[in-house]
């Protein structure tokens, strides 16, 4: 690739605010010299999929997914999702499990297998849930609050704008996995990575994180210019609901993951080796070329 406009790279981020205010001056165009992208849309547990497929050039993935990828795929250091007070909930119905204990021999809905929300939610079981649970079922995430809401799943694991509307469903928070994990850790809560393919080469890696953080500082340079792309696909859902999700994940960590940022996804990476959940790491592999 010479990084002309037309040698289109292909990227797959999910519709969700967050991501189209980061990638909209990138994804149309008006981030000087960066290079072209084809865009497709699709929900995190695919883009996983995708990332452990080999598939597409730079991709929006779960932090648990890098175990499995980090040989194909180098972490850019920005455009990613960390943060805090923001992570993942598990929801119930008023009269559905109280705690942790409760949900054993109960179905819980998650977004991905290979999600950090589930990953999170692992580390937290393994706490809080002594006796397991009895069974995990796998949802887009826009259908997990419907499903515990009409009794077809027990409890549901949620993310991103549902912390703000989940009350609308009747719910109730069961618990928090970011709030356990801060008080656990300390650090931020690492949820979702940009991830490009280490064949591109070194220099334009740089040159994709370089867009992604320009792009990122467009976006908060001029909210409005995103407007009309986070609204498109944001699933009908409220402007005012967009613009909370939009402040709560697209903060420093998305311009810089700096020191923090990086220690959040080694701990957490490095616990869920240690419990099994994923395979350890080796030692460079977040190091960005």
């Amino acid at each position: 690739m010479n990084g002309s406009r037309g040698e289109a790279l292909r990227i797959a981020y999910s519709p969700c605010p967050n991501d189209t205010f980061v990638f909209d001056a990138w994804a149309h165009g008006r981030v000087p010299g960066a290079p072209a992208l084809d865009v497709r849309f699709a929900d995190i547990d695919v883009t996983n999929g995708m990332a452990e497929r080999g598939e597409h050039d730079v991709l929006k993935v779960s932090y648990a997914v890098l175990p499995w990828v980090l040989e194909e795929y180098a972490l850019l250091p920005c455009g990613g999702a960390l943060g805090r007070g923001c992570g993942p909930l598990v929801l119930t119905r008023a009269d559905g499990p109280a705690t942790g204990a409760d949900l054993a021999g109960k179905t819980v809905a998650v977004p991905s297998e290979r999600s950090t929300a589930y990953l999170l939610f692992r580390l937290w079981a393994a706490e809080q849930a002594p006796g397991g649970v009895g069974r995990i079922t796998v949802l887009p995430f826009h259908e997990i609050m419907p499903a515990v809401r009409d009794g077809r799943v027990d409890a549901g694991l949620v993310i991103h704008e549902a912390r703000f509307t989940y009350q609308d469903y009747g719910l109730r928070r069961l618990a928090d996995m970011g709030e356990h994990w801060e008080a656990t850790t300390g650090l931020p809560i690492p949820l979702g990575a940009i991830i490009a393919r280490r064949a591109l080469g070194a220099d334009t890696l740089r040159r994709l994180a370089e867009a992604a953080r320009a792009s990122v500082r467009m976006a908060w340079d001029d909210p409005a210019a995103s407007r009309a792309y986070v609204l498109e696909h944001a699933q009908e859902m409220d402007p005012a609901v967009a613009d909370q999700h939009i402040g709560l994940y697209v903060n420093e960590f998305t311009a810089d993951l700096g020191e923090d940022g990086y220690a959040a996804v080694r701990a957490l990476l490095t616990r869920a080796a240690a419990e099994g959940l994923v395979p350890p790491l080796a030692p460079d592999a977040l190091a960005f070329p």
